[in-house]
């Protein structure tokens, strides 16, 4: 089947919806694939392209997030200051117990575009230590991670 149509920005507003989605012991690479997917729209049937057709998406209990194998000690994450010799580097244990925001933040960062519509969709992910979050109001829909099993 082929589209004929493409969704305009006007009608992607209308049909938003917000989930939420536990980190517990959940693998970040297959927590990220998913909240990339739900952030861009992909599940949908009336995806474009090149328009933020996507959804909102609150993750909790990012500490709890799971790091499968040895990443949790050998997994090294670069900032670089803009300064000659000035690269920071943080082990994935380390930024898990002061920010574990940061650990998915990162992850679906580099699933998503790259450019304007890449930086317009990481505003719609909301990243929280644990199970609080401010969004009540919007009445999320639970969403669970698909397992490997």
């Amino acid at each position: 089947m082929k589209t004929t149509e493409f969704l305009s920005k006007e009608e992607a507003l209308k049909n938003r919806e917000w989930y939420v989605v536990d980190a517990t012991d959940v693998p970040v690479g297959r927590l990220a694939s998913e909240v990339a997917t739900l952030i861009r729209g992909k599940h949908k049937p009336t995806y474009t392209p090149h328009v933020d057709c996507g959804d909102f998406v609150i993750v909790i209990n990012a500490g709890k997030v799971k790091l499968t194998g040895n990443k949790l000690q050998d997994k090294n994450y670069y900032h670089y200051t803009g300064y000659v010799g000035g690269i920071k580097s943080k082990a994935a244990n380390k930024l898990i117990e002061e920010n574990p925001a940061e650990i998915i933040t990162r992850a679906v960062k580099g699933m998503l575009t790259k450019g304007t519509l890449g930086h317009q969709l990481m505003n719609k992910l909301k990243v929280y230590k644990d199970a609080n979050y401010p969004q009540v109001a919007q009445k999320p829909k639970v969403y669970q991670v698909k397992s490997a099993n």
